[in-house]
Order: C-alpha cells, then structure tokens, then sequence
C-alpha cells in the first residue's frame, strides 16, 4: 500500500515538474523506406521545450507514427535544456551571431513592446525560452534543424554582465559605471 502511495506522489511529482514546460512542435518529416510489399511510413519530429523563464531546449525524436515521434522528440529535449541570462526577464543583453552549417542567424535585444520579430522555427524557440522582445534575422540555410541548431549556437554566445563581471574579477556596478564612462565621441575619434 505504501508503495503504490509512494510510485502515485513520484508520477504527480513528475506532472508537475512537466507542466512547468511549454512544448512547441517545430517540424515534422515524412520518410518512406520501399519494401517487398510497398512503402513503410515514418516520421521524425523537431520539438523545442521551454520552460518561458530562461531555460529551453530542443529534441529530435523518430518514430513509426507521428504522436510517439513527438514523445520522444519532447523528451530529448527535456533532457537538453540550457540556461540563458535574461535582461529584466524580456530580452537578450546584448547583440549575438550565430552559425551552424549553412545556416546563420542574427539575433538583437529590442526595447520594451517590440515583440518577437523572427520567423518559424526561431520564433518557436524564443515563445519557450520567454523572451517577449527580440529581433532576429535568419540568412542561409531555411533548413529547421539548421535554424534551430544556429540560434542555439548564438544564444550559448550569450553573456550577463553578472558572469563577465566574475571572469574580470570586478562587482557589476564598477562594470556597469565604466561603460557609462565612456565618451561616445571620444570613442568614436579613437576608432578613426
């Protein structure tokens, strides 16, 4: 009795710790292998899963029919999950490049109320990791898998000033008050 008490608490334990995620489908691919008695479906799935307050991943999962293949996908993802610093919890803190084969990916913070200005697969990307205001371009390869993969890439790139502050040895606010400090015509004469 005990037991089955304890299995009942994990499974709702684990329901709430997956409700907490958002699941975007982001892609779904057909493939047909020809055998003696004609075509045999399956399907491969791209999911991204988010947890809207800095964390998200993305999963590849394959499979005979299309809800198993989104299963394993979403799993794949949970089990992938990165962090990236967010400024005010709404956008990116600073501009980032992002490359992964053919694909490139541009990806700039945007002020409050601009909303997600990106196309397909990374806005998916950007609705589950919860970034509400960002611009993003996407040049080369419209492959999704590629697309997703360079956005990960640029956002992996993504630093706050809280771990550049650590890596320096210096407090955010000493940071913070020597890029006040600078003279934007004093540096704009030093570059030309």
């Amino acid at each position: 009795m005990a037991e089955r008490e304890r299995n009942n608490r994990d499974r709702d334990r684990n329901d709430e710790r997956d409700s907490e995620f958002v699941d975007r489908l982001v892609h779904i691919n057909r493939v047909a292998k020809v055998v003696k008695g004609g075509r045999r479906f399956g399907f491969a799935a791209l999911v991204v899963v988010g947890d809207q307050k800095g964390r998200v991943g993305y999963g590849h999962g394959k499979a005979r029919e299309v809800p198993e293949a989104i299963r394993k996908a979403t799993e794949a993802a949970k089990r992938a999950l990165v962090r990236v610093p967010l400024k005010e919890g709404r956008t990116l803190h600073h501009d980032v490049a992002g490359r992964w084969g053919a694909g490139r990916v541009y990806v700039r913070a945007a002020p409050a109320g601009t909303g997600i200005i990106a196309g397909g697969p990374m806005r998916a990307v950007f609705e589950t990791l919860g970034v509400q205001d960002v611009v993003a371009k996407s040049l080369g390869s419209s492959n999704p898998y590629n697309m997703i993969r360079a956005t990960f890439s640029a956002l992996a790139n993504e630093d706050s000033p809280r771990s550049v502050a650590a890596r320096r040895g210096l407090k955010v606010s000493a940071l913070q008050s020597r890029r006040r400090d600078i003279d934007p015509e004093a540096a704009a004469s030093a570059e030309g």
